[in-house]
């Protein structure tokens, strides 16, 4: 039997299974819990809202840096220059430059940590599961980047070839998440697999293409810094004040050799252990044995050793979930709701003029950024998927169809944020990275539009059809 929109869990369910434990079980003798901030838990934890206000912090960006006479307060702001001075080194940046090179540090831990989750055991996990997304992402990543390279080889613009590479999964899950549960849980799956492939290659591209100026001793240091990182871990070290310590003087090293910083945090999200430092059987003897010991203590009324024993429960309880859930799950609302959206208020502030425009509409960067997102993602991405089972290397999952493959690469075209961080890294000349900017906006919001209407289109019901004939009427080709 297939698997159907029945199946699509509610967006409570969505909310990690800890977080939910913790608000609800305070929802039993709190009203403010359970009136507030259990509701607001599982609204947090829908994709809608994520990019809800993603394109929120696009808009005000767009607005406030195109109203007099606010607009140069706009520019003032993030050219603002600030300092750190730590000794051993110093580092000067503007407000734009610490959001993007510090700021969207933790955004690629977070991401790392994604990465890490899907390859040990989720989509990733094992070839035969990752061949169908991994060449789906490859495939919606060289289309689109050959499509920008036919515009602009040998112009100005060709360093922007890896602009439109990268998918927002942010905002691509929030489109599809207004479908509601008419869409497949299998087609989510796959887009969420597909883009964490991509945020891989987009990684890779970073770090390889978009390195200046590198320093090898610097690099060193930071390799070295991120080794020790690995064996504290491996020896058992569970104090994150010692692992934001030494990793900040990684991620400064990482500065200073000319890779860019936010590489270091891919680095430690990788190097989060994926495994709780307690099985379940052990946390059950220990946990047996620690109760006994806090009754006995709590009946003799020595209440430091009751203490005592709870913190051990405590800390017992805390090594049951791997520390890269935890760690993911206490960030990832932060990153949502307060990193990217800072990051595209000082990202998305692009000056609109009629001269400005004209300009972005004949610039061969705007075209070939809009063009390679909307028509480079979803080709390249069916494409690369159709070839991918026509090969026998992998298989369509029976409930999801070709034309909600298509759906799902038109989505795969929203390149916001890591499109706009790649767009800075490509350009010094700001009229170069305003057309790269036109061309993002316009190509997502296209693409976002046309990809939700299809799957809309791809997974309505036909009045008096069962699943089957649906499933059959969507087979599409092959």
């Amino acid at each position: 039997m297939s698997e159907g929109p029945r199946r699509q869990p509610p967006p409570s369910h969505r909310v990690p299974p800890r977080s939910r434990g913790e608000v609800e079980h305070e929802a039993e003798r709190s009203y403010v819990f359970r009136q507030v901030v259990l509701p607001a838990q599982r609204f947090i934890h829908t994709e809608v809202l994520g990019g809800v206000v993603l394109l929120l912090a696009a808009i005000v960006a767009l607005v406030w840096a195109n109203l007099p006479p606010l607009d140069q307060a706009y520019f003032d702001l993030f050219e603002s220059h600030l300092s750190l001075d730590a000794g051993i080194f110093h580092i000067e940046e503007d407000l734009h430059g610490w959001i993007n090179d510090g700021l969207m540090t933790f955004f690629f831990f977070v991401v790392g940590l994604e990465i890490k989750r899907e390859m040990t055991r989720g989509e990733l996990a094992g070839f035969q599961k990752a061949m169908l997304p991994v060449t789906a992402a490859l495939g919606g990543m060289i289309v689109p980047a050959l499509i920008y390279i036919a515009l602009n080889a040998g112009g100005e613009g060709e360093r922007g070839w890896g602009i439109p590479m990268a998918t927002d999964i942010a905002f691509a899950l929030g489109v599809l998440a207004l479908i509601g549960r008419r869409i497949p849980s299998q087609l989510r799956v796959f887009l969420l697999a597909l883009a964490i492939a991509d945020d891989i290659g987009a990684i890779t591209v970073i770090a390889v293409f978009y390195t200046s100026d590198l320093s090898i001793e610097a690099l060193l240091i930071a390799g070295a810094l991120l080794a020790f990182i690995s064996s504290m871990s491996r020896a058992g070290v569970r104090d994150i004040s010692v692992y934001l310590l030494v990793g900040a003087f990684a991620w400064a090293a990482m500065y200073e050799s000319g890779v860019h910083p936010t590489i270091a945090g891919v680095a430690l999200g990788l190097m989060t252990p994926a495994n709780p430092f307690y099985g379940t059987s052990r946390f059950e003897e220990s946990m047996e044995d620690l109760f006994a010991k806090y009754r006995d203590a709590h009946a003799r009324d020595d209440e430091p050793a009751a203490q005592h024993f709870l913190g051990q429960m405590e800390a017992l309880t805390q090594g049951t979930e791997s520390p890269l859930e935890r760690v993911h799950r206490l960030l990832l609302p932060i990153t949502s709701f307060i990193v990217v959206p800072v990051f595209a208020l000082a990202n998305a502030g692009v000056v609109i003029t009629g001269d400005s425009l004209s300009d972005a509409v004949s610039s061969d960067i705007s075209q070939g950024v809009a063009f390679g997102l909307l028509f480079g993602k979803p080709v390249g991405i069916f494409l690369a998927t159709w070839l991918a089972v026509r090969l026998g290397l992998a298989s369509l999952p029976r409930s999801m169809s070709w034309w909600q493959v298509l759906g799902v690469g038109l989505l795969g075209g929203v390149g916001f944020t890591v499109a706009l961080f790649v767009d800075e890294l490509a350009f010094d000349n700001p009229i170069l990275i305003d057309n790269g900017k036109m061309g993002i906006v316009a190509g997502s919001l296209v693409a976002a539009v046309i990809g939700y209407v299809m799957l809309v289109l791809a997974t309505r019901k036909p009045t008096g059809s069962s699943e089957a004939d649906e499933q059959s009427i969507g087979a599409g080709p092959g």
